[in-house]
């Protein structure tokens, strides 16, 4: 059978998703290295030259705004960042002005009520207001959510220490959550204290600069870079230079701070793919070429409650030292001519879809240092199939004596008192320094083998972060929720652990299962990628009464054969779950209920309206 025959059979057989990633992947493959310039000329004639121009220019104070020509049927945000710069905020002192205003007379102004509502988050700050959540015990006008920068997830004790002092002022209303981007979010924050946070952050090496809105996310890496027996690549160099390129070593870079959209990067350094590349805006790959180490392409992966796409080949090899360039080149070409319109439609994959990826090569490869860009290698160094490791429980770690201890983090969420312990933990059994997961669990790295005993025997390990969860716990993975997210539509973190008790005390199971919460279709907790996904929603009760439901997505995968799940049942009510979760446990990977739990007609309430 010819190719295309194969093809077009794989195509009508497939759902819908991915026929879309099949046609994009095999159908507009990105070019060989037999590409003539002649074509790859025709490629952008076929475009048209207008289309190639960039839509912003670059202003005084270094700003880039988009042009006038091009601000017709642009989004309400991109309106928002013409009215007012929002990195003005910081890098002229704006903050200053704001912070020493009232709710009152902010609200009174519109240029004041979009730097608390949408400005101050180029700055990671996110404004929760009470009308925006059902607990608004929780919540005050006033109150923000702070997140961080932190390159490849690595934290220290005294940073971790001042954390704990920030949110440790705020009472019940102040946490830390840990994110599914290796990174710190603190809970709490008043407007009047965040000068005088930022001036903390500074202080112990930390900012919390361009890490929301239409900026670069935090740079993921391998958690286990540098201690690695099995390691590739040390990612903690990389993702330290792509943060200070992103945000001018935390002055703020005006460069990077008018992307259409939100942009994530990885740097791949484990054969376990710990970073998930396939959902990175662009993701680095280590390669070798010609005896030199450097990093195929990937890109335009991303999640939106409209589509979500896996990250597909650049054709493109980068040696090491080109890691930093080859960012910043993508950044403008997104920069320059992603769309300003619908907010649903201005990710980078878009981009790419418009002007095929041959065309989308060619404006990244004018804007690199040497206007060139060499074609990807066959051969990339990470080993295919490759059974993906536990980073929870000790592990031996290359340097010889030391061990690293991965903790379990109940859905990732820390009071004040318990990062204090982790920052002394940290300092008494290990080198000082905590390693974040995007699994929103914790390591201790650095310890040596003659400590683990008593490591293990803390009360906080005991109690709290035990080392070794269960099957079901140990990769539940949930975001925010509608406790603090004014998008979120159910609540969560709670739930999702009342949800997987009670599983657990119906079935027993021979291989952990990933079970993935998000609040809303945005889905920051990543469903796709899980094996089992629950979507929050609003559904019916059997009484017909509206109820917090979730859609359910299985099938993820993560590592060498990663793909993203698809949806397979949807507006299940929260208070039913637990039955439907025992089911697809059992039929799906092999659960076995527990004795009695046949007879068992009982369905306890788990939180639901």
């Amino acid at each position: 059978m010819a190719s295309s025959s194969i093809l077009q059979q794989l195509l009508l057989q497939a759902p819908p998703q991915r026929r879309t990633f099949w046609r994009r992947r095999w159908v507009n493959l990105p070019p060989t290295a037999a590409t003539t310039m002649s074509e790859a000329s025709a490629a952008e004639e076929a475009v048209g030259e207008e289309r190639l121009d960039p839509r912003v220019e670059k202003r005084e104070g270094g700003y880039w705004v988009l042009k006038e020509k091009y601000r017709t049927g642009i989004n309400p945000q991109e309106k928002v960042k013409l009215e007012k710069e929002p990195m003005s905020l910081v890098m002229e002192d704006g903050i200053l002005e704001l912070s020493a205003k009232s709710m009152e007379e902010i609200d009174a102004s519109k240029i004041f009520k979009n730097d608390i509502d949408v400005r101050l988050k180029w700055l990671g700050l996110f404004h929760r207001r009470k009308h925006q959540c059902q607990y608004s015990f929780h919540f005050s006008d006033g109150r923000f959510m702070m997140r961080l920068k932190l390159p490849n997830g690595v934290t220290t004790s005294e940073q971790t220490r001042y954390l704990a002092s920030v949110v440790a002022n705020y009472g019940e209303q102040g946490c830390v959550d840990i994110t599914t981007r290796q990174n710190w979010q603190i809970r709490g924050v008043v407007l009047p204290d965040v000068p005088t946070i930022l001036q903390g952050l500074a202080a112990v090496g930390l900012t919390s600069l361009q890490s929301g809105m239409d900026n670069v996310r935090n740079p993921v890496g391998n958690p286990l870079a540098g201690i690695d027996p099995l390691e590739i690549v040390d990612t903690r160099p990389y993702t330290q230079l792509l943060t200070e390129l992103v945000t001018d070593n935390s002055r703020g870079n005006p460069a990077f701070t008018n992307l259409p959209r939100k942009w994530n990067v990885c740097v791949v350094g484990s054969h376990d793919l710990f970073e998930h590349p396939h959902i990175n805006d662009l993701a680095y790959m280590p390669a070798v070429k010609d005896g030199k180490l450097g990093f195929n392409l990937l890109v335009g992966g991303f999640f939106s409650p409209k589509r979500c796409a896996e990250a597909i080949p650049l054709d493109a090899w980068v040696p090491s030292d080109d890691v930093v360039p080859l960012c910043k080149a993508i950044l403008e070409a997104y920069r320059d001519l992603g769309s300003r319109g619908n907010r649903q439609k201005t990710r980078m994959m878009w981009l790419i879809d418009e002007l095929g990826m041959e065309v989308f090569r060619s404006e990244v490869e004018k804007r690199m240092p040497e206007k060139k860009l060499g074609r990807a290698v066959e051969e990339e160094l990470v080993q295919k199939p490759w059974e993906r490791r536990s980073l929870l429980g000790v592990h031996p770690q290359k340097q010889v004596g030391l061990s690293f201890v991965g903790l379990h983090v109940p859905v990732g969420r820390l009071q004040a008192n318990e990062m204090l312990e982790l920052a002394r933990l940290a300092d008494e059994y290990g080198s000082g320094e905590l390693r974040l997961t995007v699994e929103q669990n914790i390591i201790i790295p650095n310890v040596k083998n003659s400590r683990l005993d008593a490591l293990l025997s803390e009360p906080l390990l005991k109690e709290r972060f035990s080392p070794q969860p269960s099957l079901l716990m140990r990769n539940l993975v949930a975001c925010t929720g509608n406790q603090f997210c004014g998008q979120a539509i159910i609540e969560t973190k709670a739930r999702a652990l009342k949800v997987t008790e009670e599983v657990e005390r119906r079935v027993a199971l021979q291989m952990p299962v990933r079970m993935h919460w998000t609040g809303c279709p945005n889905t920051c907790g990543q469903v796709q990628v899980a094996d089992i996904g629950f979507m929050g929603c609003m559904a019916r009760d059997k009484e017909g009464k509206a109820c917090e439901g979730v859609d359910i997505y299985l099938g993820g995968r993560i590592g060498s054969d990663s793909h993203l799940g698809e949806l397979y049942k949807k507006a299940v009510p929260c208070k039913d779950l637990a039955p439907v979760v025992v089911d697809i446990l059992v039929d799906k990977f092999g659960a076995v209920l527990r004795v009695g739990e046949e007879d068992d007609e009982e369905e306890g309430e788990l939180g639901g309206n």
